[in-house]
């Protein structure tokens, strides 16, 4: 997707993809528990949503503009599913604030309405999923909801 365009409106939920999501996440963390790389844990996530029925891009070119230059290799997003929801998926002891930044700009980047940052170095997956919304309506109801301001 070109981020200079608005994406088509999808009939994908995000909220429901979120829970998909979330739910293989749990199921991950408890499987493998904290400890492995990162690589691994969107490997086998990424194949998780597959086998789930959903689109899942893995390691997706987040592009640039700045200042009437476009700049393609600047960042990667970890996995796009269904073109709606954003996943960074971490393995570090405590999140630091850079990252819910990294979030919230890819989003805003590919003007996708949903992001979730899951650490799975974290001790428990409730303490390191963490969900951001950028231009998202259906937002009520949910704990882990951070508004990015957009």
């Amino acid at each position: 997707m070109n981020p200079s365009e608005e994406p088509c409106p999808s009939r994908v939920d995000p909220e429901k993809v979120a829970s998909i999501i979330v739910n293989c996440g749990y199921r991950l963390h408890v499987e493998a528990g904290p400890g492995l790389f990162e690589s691994v844990y969107e490997s086998v996530l990424a194949q998780m949503l597959r086998d789930g029925g959903l689109r899942v891009r893995c390691q997706e070119v987040v592009p640039i503009d700045v200042l009437g230059h476009r700049f393609d290799r600047g960042f990667r997003a970890d996995l796009i599913v269904e073109d709606v929801v954003l996943v960074e998926v971490k393995s570090v002891e405590v999140l630091a604030p850079v990252h819910a930044k990294q979030v919230i700009t890819y989003l805003r980047l590919l003007k996708l309405p949903l992001g979730l940052l899951l650490n799975f170095g974290a001790p428990t997956f409730k303490e390191g999923a963490k969900r951001f919304v950028n231009r998202h309506s259906q937002t009520q109801g949910s704990p882990l909801r951070i508004n990015s301001g957009e």
